[in-house]
């Protein structure tokens, strides 16, 4: 049986971040690795699988918002159980809509 997402971020003891990754999230979106971070300590996150780039390790896409409430969208695979995020930008119009609904239901 494959294993949730929510099940293997909950075996998860960090993250992983490489300086080409963090400085490009930072630069291209103003968006700093402590804020990617923190939406995985935050409710509700909207998970999904990323089938279409899952070919070489499978990658997740996740919305959430960071502690100041700042919507995110990022993509992350898991590598010996630390959470790599691979790219992170704002939300647009749609993904705001989809996760402000999932708040309501929350």
């Amino acid at each position: 049986m494959a294993r949730t997402a929510e099940a293997m971020l909950a075996e998860c003891e960090g993250f992983q971040w490489d300086d080409g990754n963090a400085s490009k999230v930072r630069s291209r979106h103003g968006i700093e690795p402590a804020e990617c971070e923190q939406l995985f300590m935050q409710v509700p996150v909207l998970l999904s699988l990323d089938e279409a780039h899952s070919l070489g390790e499978t990658r997740w896409r996740v919305l959430g918002q960071t502690a100041d409430a700042r919507p995110l969208f990022l993509v992350f695979t898991i590598r010996s159980k630390l959470i790599r995020v691979l790219q992170a930008r704002p939300m647009n119009r749609k993904e705001r809509r989809v996760y402000a609904e999932a708040k309501e239901r929350t």
